[in-house]
């Protein structure tokens, strides 16, 4: 039976292998630190956080995010080690939420390895803070404990861990979010918020599992990091069991992974929360055949729940990313654990001076190989299941996507008409894994864009090893802009969304020449340091007075024949013409311009830019990277998987851009 805890209140644990689970409605930042009898941390070493997450004994997760789950040995924590504190903050320099008293109260519960609650404490009575300790588990007499603690601190982490008695702390504080706001940059977005009726059931296959642990069937959402459970955990090879916290007063995140409810062995998975109340739409009507006994059901394109074909295709591409997500994780888990049980059983077998000669030495060595290459061929083979069910189903949801979502090489384009409505999504790319390169998941960030756009123009390799020379990288760098420039148009109602362009140089007017020549910019490029001076101004000033309306309550006061249309801007070749004044009106611009709707598409070589120094750090960890070539540098906050980013680009020879922007154009006439 869980206790839930309330402040001040301790419970006893009677397992050494626990899960820390957080819930809160916010991404914030999870931290485990080691203190001694008298709660005192004694160095950096002592504390795990995003930018260092396993220490002995615990790990955190590697970025901030509105779930976690933290792992804890305390079996294998130092003797000295008498306390371990669950610390809890608010990521600093970003556009979310300053103090714990904006936000849900965090839900915090201890649980052991099967999933069970030992306690929960709801961390309540928060105003100003903006860290917290949520709750430690300390020794007594030589047994474990949980205490609900609560305490805040104004003062952010660093003022917390000066507090725990850690001499670094200013310093280490600001390491932690550094590791953050990095892990931000290179982050895709997260899922959309799934309800119980709207979590798809899959016919999936099971994780190859070795016969010295147990395994579930392969869980909905992406598996979670590696712990330092070993190969007892529930969950797969190493891998802890996924389960959905209890979140009191409402659904959790959309980062929360829920668990399957009990299934028949090669039945179907019920992938939703039995204890997750709230309501769903209706679900999508049945327009498949069931599939044969034992056979996988198949795949159709919007079998996801939602109010429209669109939200339900946008929610099934999500799906696929999980499902993939979650499959190379068990994959990858279970030939690591294939291989440490195959290191663990070679050492043995040399530690024991009487079988390191002669035939039983050699035999216990073969049987050792053949017992890896037995568990890897078992997890492969289920890989290649899973993998083959998601093809499937990516062939079918591919052609049947919208405008909005789908590839510039697709057939929907050729029958685009301007749209009446505003989509919920836009495709920036495609994104696939090493092991299934033939799966590509659509990347769909949600519109109107929630953060500004990086297309990176320095020289780089490509992730398949050739090498692009500066020049041919900027001038694909400013393509793949004025596609997405292209596409934001083309979706757009008529008239309701509005591209500005800075090219100080001119370096970029053969790729804008699409957009020049349909007449679809607000005005020409801007040249020089003169152009480049009128537009950030001009722009600065429109989210000054829509921001004046909008927190004064009189959004309807603005001026006669003010644009009210979201706007766009693109830089190119940043940090040419850009004086101090330029420069410090963009950071403002991508600060505060998404939320009063001017948006940010820089084209830039970082390294170039490297002269500002620290100056433009803030800006560059604000926008998303992308870049002109295939290059795995976006993570997921979820699994951790270093995923490969493909833009999507207009065909060589085709006039399907000029053949939209066209249509935008003559639609732009007809509004104005």
């Amino acid at each position: 039976m869980t206790a839930e805890l309330v402040r001040g209140q301790n419970h006893p644990l009677s397992q050494a292998r626990l899960e820390i689970r957080i819930s809160a409605g916010t991404p914030i930042m999870a931290v485990a630190a080691l203190g001694d009898e008298n709660g005192r941390i004694h160095g950096v070493e002592w504390v795990a956080h995003p930018g260092a997450p396993t220490q002995p004994g615990l790990e955190v997760s590697r970025q901030a995010a509105a779930d976690h789950r933290l792992a804890v040995d305390l079996d294998a924590v130092a003797e000295t080690v008498h306390r371990v504190s669950v610390l809890l903050a608010l990521p600093v320099g970003g556009t979310g939420p300053v103090r714990f008293g904006a936000v849900a109260a965090p839900f915090v519960a201890v649980t052991g390895l099967d999933g069970e609650e030992v306690a929960s404490y709801t961390v309540t009575g928060l105003e100003a803070e903006s860290a917290v300790v949520a709750l430690e588990l300390y020794r007594r007499q030589g047994a474990w404990k949980v205490r609900a603690v609560g305490q805040g601190y104004a003062g952010g982490l660093a003022e917390l861990l000066t507090d725990q008695g850690l001499p670094q702390a200013h310093q280490l504080a600001g390491s932690i979010n550094d590791a953050v706001a990095r892990g931000v940059a290179r982050s895709v977005q997260a899922p959309p918020p799934r309800t119980a009726d709207g979590d798809r059931s899959r016919q999936a296959a099971a994780p190859a599992l070795g016969p010295d642990h147990g395994g579930t069937a392969p869980q909905r959402g992406p598996a979670p990091p590696t712990s330092p459970y070993g190969d007892q955990t529930p969950g797969g090879p190493g891998q802890p069991a996924p389960q959905q916290p209890s979140y009191p007063g409402g659904a959790p995140d959309s980062n929360a992974v829920t668990q399957p409810s009990a299934a028949t062995a090669g039945g179907p998975i019920d992938y939703s929360h039995p204890r997750r109340q709230n309501a769903a739409p209706p679900p999508p009507p049945p327009t498949a055949p069931p599939a044969a006994p034992g056979q996988p059901a198949q795949p159709v394109a919007g079998d996801a729940t939602g109010w429209s074909m669109e939200e339900r295709l946008y929610n099934q591409v999500w799906g696929m990313f999980e499902d993939l997500a979650r499959t190379t994780a068990a994959y990858r888990s279970a030939v690591d654990f294939a291989e440490s049980r195959m290191d663990k059983e070679l050492e043995q077998v040399l530690s024991d001076p009487r079988s390191r000669i002669g035939g039983q030495g050699d035999a216990a060595r073969e049987a050792a190989r053949a017992r890896h290459a037995q568990l890897v061929d078992q997890a492969r083979e289920a890989l290649d299941r899973d993998l083959a069910q998601l093809a499937a189903e990516a062939d079918v949801v591919e052609p049947a996507l919208p405008v909005a979502y789908a590839r510039w090489d697709t057939p929907v384009w050729h029958a685009y008409r301007v749209p009446m409505e505003i989509p919920m999504a836009l495709r920036l790319g495609d994104l696939h894994l090493p092991e299934a390169e033939r799966i590509r998941i659509p990347m769909l960030v949600r519109l109107p864009l929630e953060r500004g756009l990086w297309i990176d123009s320095g020289a780089a390799g490509s992730s398949d090893g050739s090498f692009t020379d500066s020049h041919a990288m900027s001038r694909l760098a400013m393509e793949t802009a004025v596609a997405h420039a292209a596409r934001l148009l083309a979706v757009y109602p008529a008239g309701e969304f509005t591209v500005h362009v800075i090219d100080p140089a001119g370096s970029g007017a053969q790729p804008l020449a699409p957009l020049v020549q349909a007449g679809v910019l607000a005005a020409p490029p801007a040249r020089g340091a003169a152009g480049v001076a009128d537009v950030l101004g001009r722009l600065t000033q429109r989210v000054d007075l829509v921001q004046m309306a909008v927190r004064g309550g009189a959004a309807d006061s603005l001026p006669p024949g003010f644009d009210t249309s979201q706007q766009l801007l693109i830089v190119n070749d940043f940090p040419h013409g850009f004086d101090d004044r330029a420069v410090n009106q963009l950071r403002y611009l991508a600060d505060e311009g998404p939320a009063f709707g001017v948006h940010l598409m820089m084209v830039a070589d970082r390294e170039e830019s490297s002269g500002y120094g620290p100056l433009l750090d803030p800006l560059w960890r604000s926008l998303l990277r992308l870049t002109p070539v295939a290059d795995d540098h976006l993570a997921d906050p979820w699994v951790g998987h270093a995923w490969t980013y493909e833009p999507t680009l207009v065909p060589p020879g085709s006039q399907v851009l000029q053949q939209v922007l066209a249509q935008v154009a003559a639609a732009r006439t007809k509004f104005t």
